[in-house]
Protein backbone atom coordinates (compact mmCIF):
# COMPACT_ATOMS: atom_id res chain seq x y z
CA UNK A 1 0.00 0.00 0.00
CA UNK A 2 1.47 3.54 -0.68
CA UNK A 3 1.89 6.32 1.27
CA UNK A 4 1.19 9.69 -0.22
CA UNK A 5 3.42 13.21 0.58
CA UNK A 6 1.08 15.73 1.19
CA UNK A 7 2.00 19.60 0.26
CA UNK A 8 0.28 22.88 -0.85
CA UNK A 9 0.41 25.93 -3.22
CA UNK A 10 1.89 27.55 0.12
CA UNK A 11 1.96 28.11 3.76
CA UNK A 12 -1.65 28.09 4.97
CA UNK A 13 -3.29 26.31 2.17
CA UNK A 14 -4.98 23.77 4.03
CA UNK A 15 -2.67 20.87 4.10
CA UNK A 16 -3.62 19.95 7.70
CA UNK A 17 -7.06 20.17 6.79
CA UNK A 18 -7.29 18.15 3.79
CA UNK A 19 -4.52 15.54 5.43
CA UNK A 20 -7.12 15.21 8.53
CA UNK A 21 -9.83 14.31 6.13
CA UNK A 22 -8.57 12.20 4.31
CA UNK A 23 -7.70 9.71 7.27
CA UNK A 24 -11.11 10.61 9.02
CA UNK A 25 -12.87 9.59 5.84
CA UNK A 26 -10.23 6.15 5.77
CA UNK A 27 -11.58 5.49 9.24
CA UNK A 28 -15.00 5.71 8.60
CA UNK A 29 -14.45 2.95 6.03
CA UNK A 30 -12.27 0.65 8.60
CA UNK A 31 -9.12 1.75 7.27
CA UNK A 32 -5.78 1.71 9.22
CA UNK A 33 -3.85 5.22 9.38
CA UNK A 34 -1.16 7.03 9.54
CA UNK A 35 -0.66 11.19 9.61
CA UNK A 36 3.18 11.98 9.87
CA UNK A 37 4.48 15.75 10.17
CA UNK A 38 8.10 15.41 9.79
CA UNK A 39 9.33 19.03 10.81
CA UNK A 40 6.75 21.95 12.37
CA UNK A 41 7.54 25.41 13.26
CA UNK A 42 5.04 27.22 15.44
CA UNK A 43 4.99 25.34 18.42
CA UNK A 44 3.48 25.30 22.11
CA UNK A 45 5.76 24.45 25.11
CA UNK A 46 3.86 22.15 27.12
CA UNK A 47 5.30 19.68 30.08
CA UNK A 48 5.52 17.44 27.78
CA UNK A 49 8.10 19.54 25.46
CA UNK A 50 6.68 21.22 22.19
CA UNK A 51 3.62 20.77 20.51
CA UNK A 52 2.38 21.40 17.28
CA UNK A 53 -1.04 21.99 16.59
CA UNK A 54 -0.98 20.76 13.32
CA UNK A 55 0.82 17.48 13.99
CA UNK A 56 -1.66 16.83 17.22
CA UNK A 57 -4.59 17.18 14.80
CA UNK A 58 -2.76 14.26 12.29
CA UNK A 59 -1.95 12.20 15.67
CA UNK A 60 -5.68 11.94 16.56
CA UNK A 61 -6.77 10.70 13.28
CA UNK A 62 -3.76 8.36 13.48
CA UNK A 63 -4.89 4.39 14.11
CA UNK A 64 -2.10 2.04 12.48
CA UNK A 65 -3.82 -0.69 14.13
CA UNK A 66 -7.02 -2.21 13.87
CA UNK A 67 -9.34 -1.42 16.05
CA UNK A 68 -7.72 1.33 18.05
CA UNK A 69 -10.92 3.13 18.14
CA UNK A 70 -10.06 5.21 21.55
CA UNK A 71 -7.02 6.73 22.93
CA UNK A 72 -3.93 7.71 21.11
CA UNK A 73 -2.41 4.98 19.00
CA UNK A 74 0.76 6.49 18.70
CA UNK A 75 2.93 8.73 20.61
CA UNK A 76 3.64 12.76 19.63
CA UNK A 77 7.48 11.36 18.93
CA UNK A 78 6.70 9.32 16.00
CA UNK A 79 4.02 12.04 14.33
CA UNK A 80 6.57 15.03 14.61
CA UNK A 81 10.24 14.21 15.45
CA UNK A 82 11.03 18.00 14.84
CA UNK A 83 9.16 20.35 16.14
CA UNK A 84 10.55 24.46 16.39
CA UNK A 85 9.10 27.35 18.60
CA UNK A 86 9.07 30.25 16.03
CA UNK A 87 6.26 30.30 13.91
CA UNK A 88 8.79 31.14 10.55
CA UNK A 89 10.26 28.78 8.19
CA UNK A 90 11.46 25.49 9.76
CA UNK A 91 15.42 26.14 8.59
CA UNK A 92 15.54 28.94 9.90
CA UNK A 93 13.95 27.75 13.31
CA UNK A 94 16.21 24.96 13.46
CA UNK A 95 18.93 27.18 12.80
CA UNK A 96 18.02 29.36 16.22
CA UNK A 97 17.45 26.23 17.90
CA UNK A 98 20.95 24.65 16.89
CA UNK A 99 19.58 21.75 15.52
CA UNK A 100 20.75 20.51 12.01
CA UNK A 101 17.84 18.76 9.74
CA UNK A 102 19.03 16.20 7.68
CA UNK A 103 16.84 14.28 5.04
CA UNK A 104 18.99 11.20 5.81
CA UNK A 105 17.99 11.41 9.59
CA UNK A 106 14.28 12.05 7.97
CA UNK A 107 14.39 9.09 5.67
CA UNK A 108 15.46 6.87 8.94
CA UNK A 109 12.84 8.08 10.46
CA UNK A 110 10.30 7.96 8.07
CA UNK A 111 11.24 3.90 6.36
CA UNK A 112 10.44 1.42 9.04
CA UNK A 113 6.66 3.86 9.89
CA UNK A 114 6.02 3.16 6.23
CA UNK A 115 7.00 -0.66 6.62
CA UNK A 116 3.59 -0.28 8.92
CA UNK A 117 1.81 -0.95 6.31
CA UNK A 118 -0.67 1.07 6.84
CA UNK A 119 -4.14 1.08 4.91
CA UNK A 120 -3.60 5.26 4.18
CA UNK A 121 -0.34 6.59 5.50
CA UNK A 122 0.21 10.30 4.73
CA UNK A 123 3.14 12.66 4.77
CA UNK A 124 2.51 16.02 5.52
CA UNK A 125 5.07 18.77 4.24
CA UNK A 126 5.42 22.25 5.33
CA UNK A 127 4.57 25.30 3.43
CA UNK A 128 5.24 24.55 -0.04
CA UNK A 129 6.95 22.05 -2.07
CA UNK A 130 10.33 24.08 -2.32
CA UNK A 131 10.31 24.44 1.43
CA UNK A 132 14.55 24.38 2.58
CA UNK A 133 15.78 22.00 4.82
CA UNK A 134 19.24 23.72 4.70
CA UNK A 135 21.27 25.32 1.71
CA UNK A 136 21.31 22.09 -0.01
CA UNK A 137 18.33 20.26 0.67
CA UNK A 138 14.14 20.49 0.46
CA UNK A 139 11.75 18.72 2.22
CA UNK A 140 10.58 17.28 -1.03
CA UNK A 141 13.92 15.51 -1.24
CA UNK A 142 12.13 13.21 1.54
CA UNK A 143 9.15 12.04 -1.04
CA UNK A 144 11.15 11.65 -3.53
CA UNK A 145 13.33 8.97 -1.27
CA UNK A 146 10.96 7.24 -0.88
CA UNK A 147 9.32 7.82 -4.29
CA UNK A 148 5.92 8.87 -2.59
CA UNK A 149 2.64 9.75 -5.04
CA UNK A 150 1.93 13.58 -4.09
CA UNK A 151 -1.49 14.51 -3.03
CA UNK A 152 -1.28 18.41 -3.44
CA UNK A 153 -3.83 20.93 -1.26
CA UNK A 154 -4.45 24.09 -3.58
CA UNK A 155 -5.00 26.60 -1.34
CA UNK A 156 -7.93 28.72 -3.44
CA UNK A 157 -7.23 32.31 -3.62
CA UNK A 158 -6.61 35.04 -6.06
CA UNK A 159 -3.53 33.36 -8.01
CA UNK A 160 -3.93 29.62 -7.39
CA UNK A 161 -3.75 28.79 -10.80
CA UNK A 162 -0.25 29.51 -11.48
CA UNK A 163 0.71 28.56 -8.28
CA UNK A 164 -1.07 24.79 -8.42
CA UNK A 165 0.62 24.61 -11.83
CA UNK A 166 4.29 25.56 -11.17
CA UNK A 167 3.87 22.84 -8.11
CA UNK A 168 2.40 20.18 -10.08
CA UNK A 169 5.62 21.26 -13.07
CA UNK A 170 7.86 20.76 -10.16
CA UNK A 171 6.77 17.80 -8.50
CA UNK A 172 6.78 15.94 -12.41
CA UNK A 173 10.40 17.31 -12.50
CA UNK A 174 11.36 15.55 -9.32
CA UNK A 175 10.26 12.74 -11.18
CA UNK A 176 7.14 11.96 -8.45
CA UNK A 177 3.68 11.24 -9.72
CA UNK A 178 1.04 13.49 -8.62
CA UNK A 179 -1.92 11.37 -7.07
CA UNK A 180 -4.10 14.25 -6.96
CA UNK A 181 -5.30 17.99 -5.81
CA UNK A 182 -7.74 19.02 -2.87
CA UNK A 183 -9.55 22.65 -3.71
CA UNK A 184 -9.17 24.47 0.29
CA UNK A 185 -11.13 27.44 0.36
CA UNK A 186 -8.67 29.92 1.97
CA UNK A 187 -9.85 33.53 0.81
CA UNK A 188 -13.89 33.39 0.84
CA UNK A 189 -13.97 36.26 -1.64
CA UNK A 190 -12.60 33.49 -4.00
CA UNK A 191 -16.44 31.90 -4.26
CA UNK A 192 -18.26 35.27 -4.00
CA UNK A 193 -19.07 35.18 -7.58
CA UNK A 194 -20.09 31.52 -8.14
CA UNK A 195 -19.61 31.08 -11.84
CA UNK A 196 -16.18 32.48 -11.85
CA UNK A 197 -15.72 30.42 -8.59
CA UNK A 198 -16.85 27.07 -10.77
CA UNK A 199 -15.38 28.41 -13.37
CA UNK A 200 -11.90 28.64 -11.40
CA UNK A 201 -12.52 25.15 -10.44
CA UNK A 202 -12.71 24.11 -13.77
CA UNK A 203 -9.71 25.77 -15.08
CA UNK A 204 -7.42 23.75 -12.26
CA UNK A 205 -8.96 20.51 -13.28
CA UNK A 206 -8.22 20.83 -16.85
CA UNK A 207 -4.32 22.13 -15.69
CA UNK A 208 -3.51 19.78 -13.20
CA UNK A 209 -2.67 16.24 -14.67
CA UNK A 210 -4.15 13.88 -11.60
CA UNK A 211 -8.09 13.99 -10.12
CA UNK A 212 -9.69 16.23 -8.05
CA UNK A 213 -10.32 14.35 -4.64
CA UNK A 214 -12.26 17.07 -3.72
CA UNK A 215 -12.90 20.58 -2.65
CA UNK A 216 -13.24 22.04 1.33
CA UNK A 217 -15.21 24.96 1.46
CA UNK A 218 -14.49 27.67 4.24
CA UNK A 219 -15.48 25.46 7.13
CA UNK A 220 -16.78 27.17 10.44
CA UNK A 221 -14.01 27.06 13.38
CA UNK A 222 -14.17 23.94 15.20
CA UNK A 223 -12.14 21.46 17.21
CA UNK A 224 -9.73 19.65 15.04
CA UNK A 225 -11.76 16.60 14.99
CA UNK A 226 -14.80 18.06 13.89
CA UNK A 227 -13.31 20.15 11.54
CA UNK A 228 -11.85 16.63 10.14
CA UNK A 229 -15.14 14.85 9.97
CA UNK A 230 -16.46 17.99 8.38
CA UNK A 231 -13.54 17.87 5.67
CA UNK A 232 -14.06 14.35 5.24
CA UNK A 233 -17.39 14.99 3.96
CA UNK A 234 -16.08 16.47 0.86
CA UNK A 235 -13.32 14.04 0.29
CA UNK A 236 -12.87 10.95 -1.64
CA UNK A 237 -9.92 8.60 -0.99
CA UNK A 238 -6.63 8.41 -3.10
CA UNK A 239 -6.10 5.32 -4.95
CA UNK A 240 -6.63 3.16 -1.69
CA UNK A 241 -6.72 -0.64 -2.51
Amino acid sequence: MPAYFVTGTDTDAGKTLAACGLLALARRAGLTTLGLKPVASGSDATPGGLRNADALALQAQSRPQAGAAGGQAVDYATINPYAFAPAIAPHLAARRAGVEVRLADLSGWLRPLLALECDLTLVEGAGGWRLPLSAREDLAGLAAAHALPVILVVGLRLGCISQARLTAEAIAHDGLRLAGWIGSLVEPAFAEDGALYRDNLATLASALPAPCLGVIPRLPAGTPRAMAESAAGCLELPDVH
